[in-house]
């Protein structure tokens, strides 16, 4: 049991109600139609200029970003490690080691202390918000995700954690920060800064801003690794699930701008030639190639291939035990930490962090190996960027308690930045003994999956590839020394155990491919990274999910897979969907509006009216049912009226044979008096409901029959509608007509977005409870919509390609009968429910 999860534990966690999902929908009510209507060519150009100025901008920042928590991990890694390295190169000889580690240990507390404090402010910039960003793209507001203050916590803390020996990586975090920036820029406003207010009225939709959010996720692979094209997959295969040719350009665009503008001024910040681009991502593995010498080694050769597939098995087992334990420790967290006070996070953090310089400490000082230095480095090469790597390579060598000459193999891989770790193990031509690998393998693993998930911003990717590289350079080893094979090139080795590792992990596929590729610069890589993930990821699957995955529903996301299984097309809508319905009609009184919107927490609602036998004297009765009924007779469209409206027009036309057609259809046309024999019908089985009005609402001693009349479908209006309208006063009074009621704008609807005011804390005082709301104009009259009998997998596809956030069920005679939300397509919701349609039969 220790990979495969017991069943019982599995049921705790169920996707919570409380998650809203995006609205990638259009709402094509009169509103947006009149800016339709202002709508020409020149202005759609000029929106698309915007956007195209807006991603640019977007991957700059994200660039900038990327460079800001580069530059100041760098320093203060190099301030640290400086003074502990003299530090122990005194105190080796006077034998004060204990002071040594006192400075380490005085430096990482006081890092990871800053970046604890940093997610107090802000707790969503915990962990490394690649779950966060997959549940945004996905569709699922989840709350703070994408705020400056997040942001500003993110960087700052990832800055401190990494910078406080804590085994996380930046990279994880640089694709957060990405996707905020691009929320964020195009609204021109924030919280954080409320003074700041400008007049920016595009973009004011859930569904640009998603778009946005997927080229600022992109933005940030792209920056992290020198990745533009494995940024846009990761996007795509994340997230997005509407997606379009257009935002695919965007989106790589967006990825390139934020992979030059960083490779633009680290390349001069750290070389001084400014305009050279020699550094592509925050994480680079430099360039692999056999030395000259060597004329039998070659990177990789078919022999590998078998080895590969087997790294990749094994690392997606080890990926899958390292998914599990930190699933049982996210719940002991969830269970144990989290309900405490803040401070015990911060206390928690601390422990790692002391734990973890002990560790690193004493394994270097007791446990390392002093191995010969290799002679012959790339220093033949006269390129600059080569020879710098060499030269980062060769002096990131630490020699502690080790003759001349020699050096220290595990300080070599422990008192280094991680990235140094990772160069040291694909190009050192230096060996690290077995055991160095197997202990330093050990440690790292069972220390980086007890740092992951505690309070303080951190990546995954960095820390995964160094322990994968650490057990390829093991596997390398072992073949040459133990089985002979000269052949081989460690690098290679090293590359496809970090893969295989990485993969087993998170279980990513394409973009993970794509994104080593570009940071090896080694095209020749593509087949066996590609064989190793996917063997790695089929591996792991066969246990648990990826890491990701497991945050996501220890949080109870409601998120969307990419699609059903196939036993789920037993089931058809009316057996997922939701029936109690709580709706409005098309004229309503603001005091039902009030109370319905008051007691319940639907986010939309469906414009409806009834279906009424003796409508004409209902008619003369009373001003509001009136008006309901005209709306409804107005809006129906039937085929007759259709071909009478068509038949308009076509009297125009010259030929006398069309014209004919049309009279002889007036002519056959039944009088309206006399309804169509369905219609009887309909009425006839009706009879038995009573007649209620529109402003009375359901009592509790009405029958089933009574409680679920059949309601025509108009429209769904969306519960930010609705209370822009109350707040703005949109009504009229009932001896008015309701052409007199105010009219609003698209931008006067829009402008409170995101954040519309809540129902509960409006003062309604000044409005009269009786006036009435018309709201058609603002209501959406053509949603997507589906019958009760569609297959399970077509609502799915639908609901998740569209983007949707409310599918009404509408019935053969254009009754709405139900309402299809996220959580009615959850896997667990669907079992459930297939669970019953088993029983039932």
């Amino acid at each position: 049991t220790i990979l495969g999860e017991t069943h019982e534990e599995e049921d705790e966690i169920l996707p919570r109600k409380d998650y809203e999902s995006l609205d990638y929908d259009r709402c094509i009510n009169d509103p947006y139609l009149e800016v339709l209507e202002s709508m020409d060519n020149k202005k759609a150009q000029r929106y698309e200029a915007v956007k195209w100025v807006l991603v640019f901008a977007i991957g700059v920042c994200t660039g900038l970003v990327g460079l800001f928590v580069d530059f100041f991990v760098r320093l203060f890694t190099q301030l640290k490690f400086q003074v502990v390295q003299s530090s122990v190169e005194e105190c080796t000889e006077k034998g004060c080691l204990a002071l040594s580690l006192l400075e380490l240990l005085g430096f990482n507390l006081t890092f990871v202390f800053l970046a604890s404090l940093l997610v107090l402010i802000q707790p969503v910039a915990a962990g490394s918000g690649i779950p966060e960003i997959k549940c945004y793209l996905n569709g699922v507001k989840v709350p703070g995700v994408v705020r400056l203050r997040t942001v500003v916590c993110k960087a700052m803390g990832v800055l401190f954690s990494v910078a406080g020996g804590l085994f996380v990586g930046k990279e994880g975090p640089m694709i957060h920060s990405g996707a905020v920036v691009g929320a964020g820029l195009p609204q021109f406003q924030s919280i954080s800064l409320r003074k700041i207010q400008f007049n920016f009225p595009y973009f004011r939709s859930d569904r640009d801003k998603r778009d946005f959010v997927s080229a600022g996720a992109a933005a940030g692979v792209a920056a992290a690794f020198g990745a533009p094209i494995g940024g846009t997959l990761f996007s795509l295969e994340e997230g997005s699930s509407f997606w379009n040719q257009g935002l695919t350009w965007k989106v790589l665009f967006c990825s390139m701008a934020a992979t030059f503008t960083l490779n633009f001024f680290r390349s001069g910040i750290q070389f001084g030639s400014w305009g050279s681009f020699q550094l592509p991502g925050l994480l680079n593995f430099g360039e692999f190639k056999c030395s000259e010498s060597d004329k039998k080694c070659h990177l990789w050769t078919a022999v590998d291939l078998g080895f590969f597939i087997l790294m990749g098995i094994v690392g997606g087992l080890l990926g899958a035990t390292f998914n599990c334990l930190n699933k049982r420790l996210a719940k002991y967290r969830m269970r144990n930490v989290h309900p405490k006070p803040k401070l015990v996070r911060v206390l928690e953090s601390l422990l790692v962090s002391l734990t973890t310089t002990v560790v690193v400490f004493v394994a270097s000082m007791v446990l390392g190996e002093c191995r010969q230095m290799s002679s012959n480095s790339h220093s033949g090469n006269d390129t600059l960027s080569l020879q710098a790597m060499s030269e980062d390579v060769n002096s990131s060598i630490k020699t502690f308690f080790c003759p001349n000459e020699t050096y220290n193999d595990m300080a070599t891989l422990f008192f280094n930045p991680q990235e140094s770790a990772i160069l040291q193990l694909f190009h050192q031509d230096g060996t690290f003994s077995p055991v160095t690998l197997s202990l330093f393998f050990l440690l790292y693993f069972l220390l980086s999956c007890w740092t992951y998930g505690i309070s303080v911003p951190s990546g995954l990717f960095v820390p995964s590839l160094l322990c994968g590289a650490a057990f390829g350079r093991l596997v390398a080893n072992l073949l040459k020394s133990y089985i002979g094979l000269d052949h081989i090139y460690s690098g290679t080795f090293a590359l496809i155990g970090a893969a295989a590792f990485l993969g087993g992990v998170v279980r990513m596929t394409i973009s993970l491919t794509v994104i080593l590729i570009e940071s090896t610069n080694e095209i020749t890589y593509g087949l066996p990274i590609m064989i190793t993930l996917m063997v790695a990821k089929w591996t792991g699957d066969f246990f648990n999910k990826g890491i990701y995955d497991i945050h996501v529903n220890l949080r109870g996301v409601p998120l969307l897979e990419w699609e059903t299984e196939v036993e789920m097309d037993k089931l058809r809508a009316s057996d997922i969907m939701e029936p109690n319905l709580t709706y409005v009609y098309p004229h309503t009184r603001i005091q039902s509006l009030v109370s319905i919107l008051r007691t319940t927490v639907h986010h939309a609602f469906p414009v409806v009216t009834e279906n009424r036998g003796n409508e004409r004297e209902f008619m003369k009765g009373n001003q509001l049912i009136s008006n309901n009924i005209k709306f409804k007779k107005s809006s129906i469209l039937t085929r007759a009226g259709e071909q009478r409206k068509r038949s308009q027009s076509m009297k125009s036309y010259p030929s006398s044979e069309l014209r004919n057609m049309c009279d002889e259809h007036i002519a056959t046309e039944e009088p309206p008096e006399k309804e169509d024999l369905l219609q009887q019908m309909l009425e006839r089985r009706y009879t038995p409901y009573p007649n209620l009005y529109p402003d009375q609402s359901p009592s509790e001693e009405w029958t089933m029959e009574e409680r679920f009349r059949p309601l025509t479908f108009h429209g769904l209006i969306l519960r930010s509608q609705l209370v822009t309208l109350l707040v703005r006063g949109v009504c009229y009074s009932e001896s008015q007509s309701s052409a007199s009621q105010p009219r609003l704008s698209h931008a006067e609807m829009s402008e409170d977005y995101p954040r519309y005011p809540d129902i509960h804390d409006l003062d309604l005082t000044l409005l009269n409870p009786r006036m009435i709301v018309d709201v058609t104009p603002y209501m959406n009259p053509s949603p997507f919509a589906v019958s009760p009998n569609t297959h399970v997998s077509q609502v799915f596809n639908l609901f998740r390609t569209m983007g949707l956030r409310h599918l009404p069920v509408v019935n053969a005679v254009g009754e709405i009968v139900g309402i299809i939300t996220r959580h009615n397509l959850t896997h667990e919701f669907l079992q459930a429910r297939l669970r019953q349609h088993y029983q039932t039969i």
